[in-house]
């Protein structure tokens, strides 16, 4: 299988009063097609920081990334905006749904950005919510629901536009063991059913543990664990 992500010099830092601190620091990366990475490391090592560039939501200051070959750095925002939305999907710690919105429509949010019928936005995002298991709860607004379902709408969001890469940003650590266990589950079973390729910032071992390869990002660098 070829490679999806490639990553080559990736270098990002930030002034802090006179100071410039180097979060990451000439970091390369190769990712195939399929495989699911659990990026791992002390608070303030740059997980964050890694995947909002890789995702494309910040520019580094140094580098490249290409995602099945489109070097993201080269596409100007508009350009950015629509290969994100159809290539990326995201989860984050916090769910981020918009409460004005039940979870249908919020699950539809991203396939009615891109231009689709509302119709077949509306069919995409039911099986969707289906797939995670809340089919039950579509109609509800994210402050019916609870920190768990939120959680599997947000998933749901992530993967109805069917994006090749997903990036999720401790996708299990405001939740309680019993539930972050369920939703570590789920993801894997996502992964594998959507082909879906990984990457996912993590200090929880069993959800590091049911991914297929691990590294540590340590003094700017991605190390394997």
């Amino acid at each position: 299988m070829s490679n999806l992500l490639e990553v080559r010099g990736l270098c990002k830092g930030y002034r802090s009063g006179s100071e410039r601190i180097e979060v990451l620091a000439d970091l390369s990366l190769d990712l195939r097609e399929g495989e699911m990475l659990a990026v791992t490391g002390v608070s303030g090592s740059g997980k964050s920081t890694l995947l909002h560039l890789l995702g494309g939501m910040d520019r580094p200051d140094r580098g490249s990334i290409l995602i099945q070959g489109t070097e993201i750095g080269t596409l100007g925002p508009q350009e950015l905006s629509a290969f994100r939305n159809r290539t990326i999907g995201f989860v984050f710690q916090f769910h981020h749904l918009l409460p004005e919105f039940t979870a249908l429509e919020n699950v539809m949010m991203p396939l009615l950005l891109r231009g689709m019928p509302p119709a077949s936005a509306r069919e995409r995002a039911q099986a969707a919510l289906t797939d995670v298991r809340v089919e039950g709860r579509i109609h509800h607004r994210p402050g019916e629901l609870s920190g768990g379902e939120q959680q599997r709408v947000a998933i749901a969001r992530a993967f109805v536009g069917e994006p090749k890469l997903l990036l999720a940003d401790e996708p299990i650590g405001n939740l309680d063991h019993h539930t972050g266990g369920a939703i570590s589950d789920l993801l894997s079973v996502l992964h594998q059913r959507h082909g879906l390729t990984s990457v996912i910032v993590t200090h929880n071992e069993k959800l590091a543990e049911i991914c297929s390869r691990r590294c540590r990002l340590e003094n700017g660098k991605l190390e394997p664990h």
